[in-house]
């Protein structure tokens, strides 16, 4: 531990991304090796599609946090902001919208999505904090009334609003936490967004694993029979012991670290939960399974979680350490 305090904090970073990459590359060969010694194409076919798929997901996350990373505030910026617009996009194909909101769309898109990763880039926190709560919230509605079609207009705007909200305010906080200058623990930021990416992940996969073993007393069956109180609770405490485990790679005490990946867990799984609802309101499984019709490849599943835990974890870091 003392020898890795003593590298410099490009060399603490570069480590986390050899580790990262290494244990991918191990996960790779081993579902190389499952996947050619799996004989019965029919019965295991669909959970070899979904393990390779998911490990595509994996490597493509892994990628854009290295490049986020080398690029610098600048390059991450522009990154998330990429994965904003894939995101946003592929929840308004899915959305029913009409001609009226052409004007909407294109504010939410083209100045909305860009001011709000610019203002994140730029560090101006406070405005970051209401730009979209405040000001796009009013501003859109206002543009699609301009455009004259009444014809349900408040289920429409609400669509283009929640849409905006979860695919740009709630992911553009990720590389928001890369900026946050904690005092010692400068030019480490992605460690910080890399202990929520973990946490979030931790308790999604725990979660899942809990509503399969205890017994289900689903919640809101009509959206997911699996959702329960218990497997919930199961998967912020797995969170919180991973932020423990963690706490070395971020500025907090240990106490600290476990409170703030509860949160951030319990926030990431409920966020999946309400997008499960938007998808059963769509009337699709996945987002990404209508993909020769909208465009849509399955980003917003994969992402769902950190848009939700994302907003949570950095303002409550930011309101507890003042920075």
């Amino acid at each position: 531990m003392r020898a890795l305090q003593d590298l410099s904090a490009d060399q603490q970073v570069g480590l986390l991304f050899l580790i990262l990459f290494g244990l991918l590359a191990l996960a790779s060969v081993a579902v190389a090796w499952l996947v050619a010694r799996q004989d019965a194409v029919d019965a295991m076919g669909h959970r070899r599609q979904r393990l390779l798929r998911d490990l595509r997901a994996l490597w493509l996350g892994a990628l854009v946090f290295w490049l986020a990373w080398v690029s610098g505030p600048v390059g991450a910026t522009l990154a998330f902001g990429v994965l904003s617009f894939f995101a946003l996009r592929e929840f308004i194909t899915l959305a029913h919208t009409r001609r009226g909101d052409h004007r909407s769309l294109l504010l939410a898109f083209f100045v909305v999505l860009p001011l709000q990763y610019l203002i994140a880039g730029g560090q101006h926190f406070d405005l970051f904090s209401v730009f979209v709560p405040v000001y796009v919230f009013l501003a859109i509605p206002v543009a699609s009334a301009l455009a004259g079609d009444p014809e349900r207009f408040l289920e429409r705007n609400a669509k283009i609003q929640w849409g905006i909200m979860v695919c740009v305010y709630g992911l553009s906080h990720a590389p928001a936490l890369l900026l946050l200058g904690f005092r010692g623990h400068l030019g480490r930021g992605a460690f910080l967004l890399f202990f929520l990416v973990m946490v979030t992940v931790v308790a999604q996969l725990a979660q899942e694993a809990a509503s399969r073993w205890l017994r289900r007393r689903p919640v809101a069956r009509h959206i997911d029979r699996d959702f329960s109180y218990r497997a919930w609770a199961a998967g912020v405490l797995a969170a919180a012991l991973a932020g423990a485990l963690l706490y070395w790679i971020t500025p907090f005490k240990a106490g600290q670290a476990l409170a703030m990946a509860a949160l951030a867990g319990g926030a990431g799984t409920m966020g999946e939960f309400v997008m499960k609802a938007l998808k059963k309101d769509a009337g699709v499984r996945y987002w990404g399974n209508t993909a020769s019709v909208t465009g849509a490849v399955g980003l917003l599943d994969r992402v769902a979680p950190l848009c939700f835990a994302a907003p949570v974890f950095f303002h409550s870091v930011r309101w507890y350490f003042q920075v």
